[in-house]
């Protein structure tokens, strides 16, 4: 589990094919001194990585065909930075969100634009996601927890501060450029609750389930 808040900017140091697929391998930057163990979780772009090697600010990840399909990763090579964030622990500070590392899909820089001393960045997803991405919600870029400005059919907007430019890979998009995208959470959750009911079955929201939780709307007339 993760928050969002990014920590340190890394680079990738190899993407080498093993067995089908891939082993990365990443420089963990200002993480190199922090102590992590073999097994632990690091978000690299906003995707969660198990450590199977560590050696000198290095860490090695297996990556498999799935998480190639669904992300960026595969794409990037040798001295391409990335966006690092540890695994949250109990007595962390909460600073963005409920982050799980687990990708929905890839989205796109359909542009950028200055609004004063911000940017602000124009995506495009897959329409499959908009219903869970929602105006001032959250959403997750590459690992970074954002505040969603708007949203239309397929895209929205977010708002990027000048310290988040300079402490993530956002600073470097350009139109074209492919993000990895994690929806909330609880977004996806209530989703569920509302198709499937308490039971788990597939009665969803009835009126009587409404009824029996006092929710009933007042009768007219």
């Amino acid at each position: 589990m993760f928050t969002g808040i990014i920590q340190a900017l890394g680079h990738i140091t190899q993407l080498t094919p093993v067995g089908g697929d891939v082993r990365l391998g990443v420089s963990l930057g200002a993480l190199a001194n922090e102590k992590i163990a073999l097994g632990d979780s690091v978000a690299v772009n906003g995707v969660c990585l198990t450590a199977v090697e560590l050696n000198d600010g290095n860490m090695i990840a297996d990556v498999s065909n799935e998480t190639l399909k669904l992300t960026s990763l595969g794409a990037l090579g040798v001295g391409d930075k990335v966006n690092l964030e540890l695994a949250l622990m109990p007595t962390s500070r909460l600073g963005g969100h409920i982050v799980s590392g687990h990708v929905d899909g890839l989205g796109e820089v359909l542009r950028r634009y200055p609004d004063g001393r911000s940017e602000r960045f124009h995506f495009k997803a897959a329409r499959e996601l908009m219903p869970y991405i929602a105006a001032k919600g959250s959403i997750t870029i590459d690992g970074t927890s954002l505040t969603v400005n708007s949203v239309n059919d397929d895209s929205f907007e977010v708002n990027i501060v000048p310290h988040t430019l300079a402490h993530t890979v956002m600073g470097g998009y350009q139109s074209g450029t492919k993000v990895n995208l994690e929806v909330d959470v609880v977004a996806r959750y209530i989703e569920r609750l509302l198709t499937t009911g308490r039971g788990g079955g597939s009665g969803g929201i009835t009126e009587e389930l409404l009824a029996e939780s006092g929710l009933t709307p007042p009768s007219v007339g």
